[in-house]
């Protein structure tokens, strides 16, 4: 039996302490793809710019664009299993938002790196945990759908 149809048979509502149990399951889950993707943003921004000196911003995006392609597809394949959307367009829907994100870490980095004086790696560590977020909440609901479903 569904934890919907269970939750409904019990008189509940849908967040049953089981849906809240599997809802933070599936944000840890996220979270540690995000993390290990978020290293590699990090290697590539220090590449980009300590080796093969690449302005920063550009820079920046290039390093993102990388990073949340990858964090597409293992993200669709472990933590938001059970779309019913297709690779590809999941994977344009995704684009869309991770171009938005993109324009946020970017803008957000000249901010704190011009306006701020941070060095580039503390500031694009503390964008990371205000985009991530966003990131997470537009592809649990707009994206893959799943919000609610286990």
């Amino acid at each position: 039996m569904s934890c919907i149809m269970r939750c409904r048979i019990l008189l509940f509502n849908h967040r049953c302490r089981w849906c809240q149990v599997k809802g933070l399951i599936r944000f840890l889950k996220y979270a540690s793809v995000g993390g290990a993707t978020f290293i590699i943003d990090l290697l590539l921004l220090y590449l980009f710019i300590d080796y093969l000196d690449i302005y920063y911003v550009q820079a920046t995006a290039l390093a993102f664009g990388v990073a949340v392609s990858i964090n597409y597809f293992v993200s669709r394949r472990f933590v938001f299993t059970g779309t019913l959307r297709s690779v590809h367009a999941g994977y344009a829907i995704f684009i869309l938002i991770a171009g938005a994100g993109m324009v946020a870490v970017t803008g957000l980095m000249v901010v704190f790196v011009e306006v701020f004086h941070l060095p580039y790696f503390p500031a694009r560590i503390i964008i990371a945990g205000i985009v991530g977020l966003w990131n997470y909440g537009m592809n649990l609901y707009v994206n893959f759908k799943v919000a609610g479903k286990h």
